[in-house]
C-alpha cells in the first residue's frame, strides 16, 4: 500500500512541477492539454512495443465503456477549466477546481462503500483551507463573467472527481493500458475544441517550444498519468482526494526555489496546513489497519 502511495505523491509532484514547463511554451493552455494527451498516447504505445508487452484487447474491451467515459470527463475536465480561466481569475478557477477531492470525499461513500470517518473530514477540509491560502480570493473581478468562470470552474472539479470515481469501476487491466485508452479519448474530444475555438499556427514556433511540450507530453502525461491510473485503482478514493493537494502546494514550492517566486506568511502556512492534513490522514489510515489486522487475529485464535 505504501508503494501505491508513494506512486500518487510522485505524480503529484511531476504535475506540480508542470507550471515550471508550460510558463515558456508558445501556446495556449488548451493547444497544450491537446499535444500533451496526444504525445502522452504516442509515448505509452510506443513505450509498449519496445518493451514487447502489447495492449491487452480483450482487458480494454472489457473495461470499454467505463475507459470511454473517464476519457470524456478527463478532456472536458481540461476544457471546462480552460474556460474557467477565459472568465475569472486563475486563483477563482483553482479554488472552484480543487473542490473535486471534497467531491471525491462525500461521494465515495454511496457509490464506492467506502467509509467516511470524522478525521478524513476534517483533513480534506484543513487541505481546501490551505488551499485557499495559496492561491488567495480575489474580489476585484466579481461581475456576471466571474459567475460564468466559477460555473465552468465547478464543473471541470465535477468531471476531475468523476474521473477519479469511474477509475475504481475498472477491472483487472494495467495502468498502462487505462492511460492509453484515457487519453486518446480525452485527445479526440480535445481537438474539435482547439481547432473550432482557436487559430492553430505552428509559425513563430520556437525549438525550444517543441522540446518542452515534448517533455510535458512524455513526462508530465504519459509517465505521470501512467503512475496515476496504475495507483489509483489501489488507493481509496478518499485517500487519493487527502493526496492531490500535495500538488498546488509542490507547485508554489518548485516555483518559489527554481523561479525565485515569493511566498506570502499566508502561502506558508496554507502549505503547513496541506502538508499537516495529508501526514495525519496516514496516521490515521495505519492507525485503523493496525486496528482491524489485531481484531482479525484476535477473531482467528479465539476460532
Amino acid at each position: 500500500m505504501k508503494k501505491y502511495k508513494l506512486g500518487l505523491i510522485i505524480a503529484m509532484l511531476i504535475w506540480g512541477s508542470i507550471g515550471i514547463f508550460v510558463r515558456y511554451i508558445d501556446f495556449t493552455s488548451s493547444q497544450i492539454a491537446l499535444v500533451r494527451a496526444i504525445v502522452g498516447s504516442i509515448f505509452l504505445i510506443v513505450f509498449s512495443l519496445i518493451s514487447k508487452e502489447h495492449l491487452s484487447k480483450e482487458k480494454i474491451k472489457s473495461n470499454l465503456l467505463v475507459l470511454v467515459a473517464c476519457g470524456i470527463c478527463l478532456g472536458f475536465n481540461w476544457i471546462f477549466l480552460f474556460q474557467a480561466y477565459n472568465y475569472t481569475t486563475i486563483s477563482t478557477a483553482t479554488i472552484c477546481y480543487y473542490l473535486a477531492p471534497i467531491i471525491v470525499m462525500f461521494v465515495s461513500p454511496v457509490l464506492l462503500k467506502e467509509k467516511l470517518t470524522p478525521v478524513k473530514v476534517l483533513c480534506i477540509l484543513a487541505a481546501m483551507i490551505g488551499m485557499l491560502c495559496i492561491v488567495g480570493i480575489d474580489k476585484s473581478n466579481m461581475g456576471g463573467n466571474n459567475i460564468v468562470g466559477i460555473i465552468y470552474g465547478l464543473s471541470a472539479a465535477c468531471l476531475y472527481a468523476g474521473v477519479v470515481i469511474l477509475n475504481k469501476f475498472l477491472k483487472d487491466i494495467s495502468g498502462r493500458d487505462s492511460s492509453v485508452v484515457q487519453l486518446s479519448v480525452a485527445a479526440i474530444f480535445l481537438l474539435p475544441y482547439v481547432i473550432f475555438t482557436e487559430k492553430i499556427s505552428l509559425t513563430g514556433v520556437s525549438s525550444q517550444s517543441i522540446i518542452l511540450l515534448l517533455i510535458v507530453g512524455i513526462v508530465h502525461t504519459g509517465i505521470a498519468y501512467l503512475i496515476y491510473f496504475t495507483v489509483i485503482q489501489k488507493l481509496e478514493s478518499q485517500t487519493v482526494a487527502i493526496y492531490s493537494y500535495v500538488d498546488p502546494i509542490s507547485a508554489i514550492i518548485m516555483s518559489a526555489i527554481i523561479l525565485s517566486e515569493s511566498m506570502s506568511l499566508l502561502q506558508i502556512l496554507g502549505g503547513i496546513l496541506i502538508l499537516g492534513s495529508t501526514f495525519i490522514s496516514e496516521i490515521y489510515s495505519n492507525k485503523i489497519k493496525s486496528q482491524s489486522l489485531l481484531v482479525e487475529m484476535a477473531n482467528s485464535e479465539e476460532e
